[in-house]
């Protein structure tokens, strides 16, 4: 496997071949506190003045290595190229038009300039607060609160119509989502503003390691039971930490709803009381 070195070497002297007129760096690769592993992305622009040339003939991407397999699509004004190489090293490489390079710098969390020559980045300031966490608002609890009992209704829909792929989309896509933010604004509560990455991926970090374990036990949707312990056990699990945030903020929680679509969820499913 090539090291960060050298692929670092691979994509400047690209750069040059192609005549990009600025490189940058982002994702995991410049945040100090992202674990260091082989499975890091080398998510890469550059920022170009003929995009179309280098569109119509990609010849130039074999620079790069054998690739296992490979993704292109278009994003906006730019085109991202995704590549998996066989020696296990993953390039996420962005073309992005220089009259666009706004575009592109507002759809980072943070990013390291590379090579810049004419200062192209230079009005622009990095950010890492695209995946932080700042302390809700009661405003914020409520409507996170409504979405996620709310959507637990379609869950059971799905589960009852047999519709596993529907149900398994708005329990793991939303309710579950509802309550990793709570668990997010539990930690914010605490310290302020936190950096819990994307999809959430820092945020047992700052918890327990038993939180990590009881929210582990909710993703086996591997069959209906499952399916079904998994809702009951999420609801719980949220009812949960909703109580104890409200306890800590002061912020109103509708208990008497929750604890009513707990017992309509039990009611649908043919469950015991």
């Amino acid at each position: 496997m090539r090291t960060e070195s050298e692929m670092l070497d691979l994509i400047l002297q690209t750069a040059k071949v192609i005549q990009a007129d600025a490189v940058a760096l982002s994702g995991s690769r410049t945040n100090p506190n992202a674990p260091k592993d082989e499975f890091q992305d080398y998510d890469v622009v550059y920022i170009v003045d003929d995009l179309a040339a280098l569109v119509t003939d990609l010849a130039w991407l074999e620079a790069f290595g054998k690739r296992i397999i490979e993704q292109h699509n278009i994003l906006d004004h730019r085109r991202l190229y995704l590549m998996l190489f066989e020696d296990g090293n993953r390039i996420d490489l962005t073309l992005c038009p220089k009259e666009h390079i706004k575009e592109w710098v507002d759809s980072e969390a943070d990013f390291t300039v590379l090579d810049d020559p004419q200062g192209l980045f230079q009005p622009y300031t990095p950010s890492s607060k695209r995946y932080w966490t700042k302390p809700a608002s009661a405003d914020d609890f409520a409507k996170s609160c409504n979405e996620f009992w709310w959507v637990s209704a379609y869950v059971v829909k799905g589960i009852q119509r047999q519709q596993f792929v529907y149900a398994v989309d708005h329990l793991y896509g939303i309710c579950q989502k509802e309550l990793l933010k709570l668990l997010a604004w539990q930690v914010a509560a605490d310290r302020g503003v936190i950096d819990v990455g994307k999809n959430y991926k820092y945020l047992f970090e700052y918890l327990p390691a038993e939180k990590e374990e009881e929210f582990a036990t909710l993703l086996d949707f591997s069959n209906k039971e499952s399916l079904i312990q998994s809702l009951l056990s999420t609801q719980q699990f949220f009812h949960k930490e909703a109580q104890v945030f409200s306890l800590k903020t002061g912020f109103p929680y509708d208990k008497e709803t929750a604890e009513k679509m707990i017992q309509y969820t039990k009611e649908k499913l043919n469950l015991r009381k």
